[in-house]
């Protein structure tokens, strides 16, 4: 079921956003984000959801500012991660969808999905979910010493 992230998740998105950071390039970040900061982070007005089976998380999915500034206020980036075994399964479809509806709740106009251009799978996903690939970003992350390219996908809410 999806539900609000709440500060006592943090241990278990820990443990599903580590191994991306960590391993993949789907996230060009490489500093991993502590529990306390993931705790944080349910803290915040924008959306943060979950999928919990009744036993543990699954998935997560978050909105965030895409850009300072009061004339982006209406526009939200996103992150949506699934632990392994989730996948594969409609949870991220499920997610992503409440994730929309919870941004438009809040007035939002449009949510940008910035997606590794390697991470062909999140590209396909996107695009099953009503997002438009609004371009393509070259060399603008570097990470396991490389350059990776980013493509924006965009869904109107």
């Amino acid at each position: 079921m999806i539900r609000p992230a709440q500060a006592a998740d943090a241990a278990a998105l820990h443990a599903i956003w580590t191994p991306v950071i960590r391993e993949t390039t789907h996230i060009f970040h490489t500093t991993e984000r502590s529990e306390a900061e993931i705790a944080a982070l349910t803290e915040t007005p924008d959306p943060f959801l979950v999928w919990d089976d009744g036993h543990r998380v699954l998935g997560l999915a978050r909105c965030f500012p895409f850009r300072p500034g009061n004339g982006y206020a209406r526009t939200v980036e996103h992150t949506i991660l699934l632990a392994p075994e989730a996948q594969g399964r409609g949870i991220g479809r499920h997610l992503i969808d409440a994730l929309a509806e919870a941004a438009a709740r809040q007035g939002k106009h449009m949510m940008i999905g910035a997606i590794s251009a390697g991470n062909a799978p999140a590209i396909a996903f996107h695009a099953a979910c009503g997002f438009t690939e609004h371009g393509r970003l070259p060399e603008v992350g570097y990470k396991f010493g490389r350059w990776l390219d980013l493509v924006l996908m965009g869904r109107r809410l």
